[in-house]
Formats: C-alpha cells, sequence, structure tokens
C-alpha cells in the first residue's frame, strides 16, 4: 500500500437554476400576469472529520467533485429546488490549501466540525420579481450564479499525543502493537510502515494517542526517501519518542542514531526540536545488563541527557513498557493541566 498524505482536488459547488419566464393562463383570464419563479440554489461543498479515517488514499483515484446545481424556476410561481448540499469527508488532522495561492482555508482539528469550503450559487429571478407600474407583462429573467470553484491541496498532520521517531526497523511499529490495538505490518526491511499507525492507550486516568511515524533516514528533512512526509505527521505531537534501536542492522550506535535524527527534527521546518522529547533504547532483550549500563552512561554523558529522560524497554517481551507508559500518562496530564 502506498502512503498517501497528500491529495489535489477539483472542486465546484452547484450552479443556481435560472428564473422563469412565465405568464398566468387560466380561463377568463387570458392575459394573466407574470408568475415565473426564482431558481434554485446550487448545492455547497462541505469539509467534514470521519474520526473513522486515518489516511487520504481515498482521493488518489478520485480527484473531481462537484455538488448539485439548483434547478430551474417554474410558472405559478413555482421556485425551483435548491441543489443538494455535498459533504466530503477527511481523516482529523487534514489542512486544506488553495492549491493556487497557497493559502491555508481549513484545518479540520474539530472531530465535530462541518466546514464550508465552496458555496453554491444563487438562483436567477423569475419574471414576476420584474413586474412593476409601468411594466405589467416583463418577460425578463435572469440566470443562477455559478457555484465557486477551488482548486484545493489536501495534507495530513496526524493528531496525536505522542509521536515515535527513528530509523528504520527501530521497533517502533512492535512497540505500538504491543501496548494498544493499533496492528501496524511489522518486518524487517525498511519503510515497513508506509503510512503513520495511531494507537489509542487507555491509561490509569486518562487515554492517550500515540501515532507510529515510519522509519525516518538522513536526509528526511530535505525530502529524501519518504521522510519529508513523514515529519509533517508529528509536528502537531506534544510529545516525541526518539527510538534507538540498541541491535542496529546496519552497526550504528545508539548515540549516532538520537544525534542523526535529532539533527533531521532541527532542520525541518516546524523546529520539532522544541518540542519534549525522550529516548527510549529498545532491544535490551539481546544485551546484557553490564552493556545496558554502559550504554546509558554514554548516553546521558554524551548528548546531555538526564537519567530520567532515557528509557530502556524491549518491544518484542514488553520489558520496560509499564514505566513508560506510566510517566507518558503523568507527563501528558501534567500537560493538560497547564
Amino acid at each position: 500500500m502506498n502512503f498517501i498524505d497528500e491529495a489535489y482536488l477539483e472542486i465546484k459547488a452547484g450552479d443556481g437554476g435560472s428564473g422563469a419566464s412565465s405568464f398566468r393562463r387560466e380561463k377568463y383570464i387570458p392575459f394573466g400576469g407574470p408568475d415565473g419563479g426564482d431558481g434554485g440554489k446550487g448545492g455547497d461543498i462541505y469539509f467534514k472529520v470521519n474520526t473513522n479515517s486515518n489516511t487520504l488514499i481515498d482521493f488518489q483515484n478520485k480527484k473531481i467533485f462537484n455538488a448539485k446545481n439548483g434547478e430551474r424556476g417554474a410558472g405559478k410561481n413555482k421556485f425551483g429546488a435548491a441543489g443538494e448540499d455535498l459533504i466530503i469527508e477527511v481523516p482529523l488532522g487534514t489542512v486544506i490549501y488553495d492549491n493556487n495561492t497557497q493559502e491555508e482555508l481549513i484545518d479540520c482539528t474539530d472531530k465535530i466540525g462541518i466546514y464550508l469550503i465552496a458555496k453554491g450559487g444563487d438562483g436567477g429571478l423569475g419574471n414576476a420579481k420584474f413586474k412593476s407600474s409601468t411594466n405589467q407583462a416583463p418577460r425578463k429573467f435572469t440566470p443562477g450564479f455559478e457555484g465557486e470553484a477551488r482548486s484545493i491541496r489536501l495534507e495530513l498532520k496526524s493528531l496525536a499525543d505522542v509521536g515515535l521517531v527513528g530509523f528504520p526497523n527501530a521497533g517502533k511499529s512492535t512497540f505500538l502493537n504491543k501496548v494498544s490495538s493499533a496492528k501496524p505490518k511489522i518486518g524487517n526491511y525498511p519503510f515497513t510502515t508506509l503510512r503513520p499507525h495511531l494507537g489509542t492507550i487507555k491509561g490509569n486516568e486518562s487515554s492517550y494517542v500515540i501515532a507510529d511515524i515510519p522509519g525516518l533516514i538522513e536526509g528526511a528533512s530535505d525530502g529524501a526517501g519518504l521522510g519529508i512526509k513523514f515529519l509533517k505527521h508529528i509536528s502537531r505531537t506534544g510529545l516525541l519518542l526518539i527510538f534507538a534501536d540498541l541491535f542496529s542492522f546496519e552497526n550504528i550506535n545508539p548515540i549516532k542514531q538520537v544525534q542523526l535524527l535529532k539533527n533531521e527534527l532541527d532542520s525541518f521546518k516546524d523546529d520539532l526540536t522544541q518540542k519534549i522529547s525522550w529516548i527510549v533504547c529498545n532491544k535490551i532483550d539481546l544485551l546484557s545488563d553490564e552493556d545496558i549500563s554502559q550504554i546509558r552512561k554514554d548516553l546521558e554523558k554524551e548528548l546531555k541527557v538526564t537519567h530520567d529522560e532515557v528509557f530502556f524497554i524491549s518491544a518484542a517481551t514488553g520489558e520496560g513498557t509499564s514505566e513508560l507508559l506510566k510517566r507518558l500518562e503523568t507527563e501528558l496530564l501534567k500537560d493538560k493541566q497547564k
């Protein structure tokens, strides 16, 4: 499955229906007055959040959306029916931009919100509206107005409380799979995770959402590989967990891994290093206690981090994960109370 976090759409609200030119034609009233009704309003286009979706893949094949036009007015002062509105569902956290000006139009952060993006055209006037003391039999009517048309770009920025970042195969997906109901695809090759996965963690006092962001590679902030797309997803998370692989297949030591990852986060336009970040060293089940103790000392010394900013876990066995989850809940509750 391809990762889809961006989509380009052409949308067109409905045109208003034309007014009618009509005259009363009833028995014994051969020359009745004008009775042409107005045209109906064109349908509007709205965006609405679908909390069950976390990808824009539905827009990969369908890119053109049109609301219904209003109907034409009719005789006997009948107004044309309004065109049906069109509601397009998107994941929570979708940002909508004008593709021509790059202006941000809508940020879909409200789970129950509905957002107007293109307004339907008003209906035209029937000839009944043009009757006057000087013109008792007007034939004039007006066409409906065109609905708004836009070329837009959708960009998905996942909304989560915690973001997981790390090189491919650092064990983030295994961790999320272990501690939540999320079921990300797992395998021993780069970019196993091809789109962000969200997992809900139920704590003792609250629940929170963790986003597993596909593994970064050096140069991600410059657009290398798939990285630039994924960094967008953690721009909204309050806390980052930087995963270091203690048994890296690439033989990159944990200190170097964290340094490279922090460089990528620092280079990204949203300056992600301003966020709270903790280091999570994974795969302790493959190392001795002595090795782990030495790695902790080296990390704290070289990276200038405190003891409580570094966690050692085994995503595979679950060792150390309970302590990490408790600390996460405490930190997030503290942040919400500010």
